[in-house]
């Protein structure tokens, strides 16, 4: 497979790859899940998947919000939204497949999971934040995280 990405959606009409990074999950597994993205027809709706350029690099992230020539866009497990004008969205999922099944975008289950992980998304910023607001509080302090298999 040579060629970018726009290229090969151009081509074939259709981009099936391996994930990379860790923004999409627990939807997405990095180095496991084969994501399918198509060329979109018109605008992309909120909670789609967009793939967009970002610079040289091609990013797989959820629509949080449409608005007037641009969304409002974050990855699953990111917590800052980002502005992507509508000339940077060359693709949209359409599904992923996991473990050899195919799960469509359209599916029942998915987008209940969808739905769930995004209304509870200002609980998981909360505890996020706290999290590292206490991980700054006990670094003042002294403390130091303890690396994993030492006392």
């Amino acid at each position: 497979m040579s060629g970018t990405f726009d290229e090969l959606l151009a081509r074939d009409g259709v981009l099936v790859y391996k994930t990379k990074g860790v923004s999409m999950r627990p939807m997405l597994r990095q180095n496991r899940d084969l994501v399918m993205i198509r060329v979109p027809e018109g605008r992309l709706k909120p909670l789609d998947v967009a793939l967009y350029r970002r610079g040289d690099a091609y990013v797989l992230h959820r629509v949080i919000e449409v608005r007037e020539g641009y969304y409002l866009i974050r990855g699953d497990n990111t917590y800052a939204l980002e502005t992507v004008p509508d000339d940077a969205v060359i693709g949209v999922l359409t599904g992923f497949q996991r473990n050899g099944k195919e799960i469509g975008a359209e599916d029942k289950t998915y987008r209940a999971y969808v739905r769930f992980w995004n209304a509870v998304y200002p609980v998981r910023a909360a505890t996020v934040c706290g999290v590292r607001l206490a991980e700054r509080v006990l670094k003042k302090m002294g403390f130091r995280r303890r690396r994993s298999g030492s006392l």
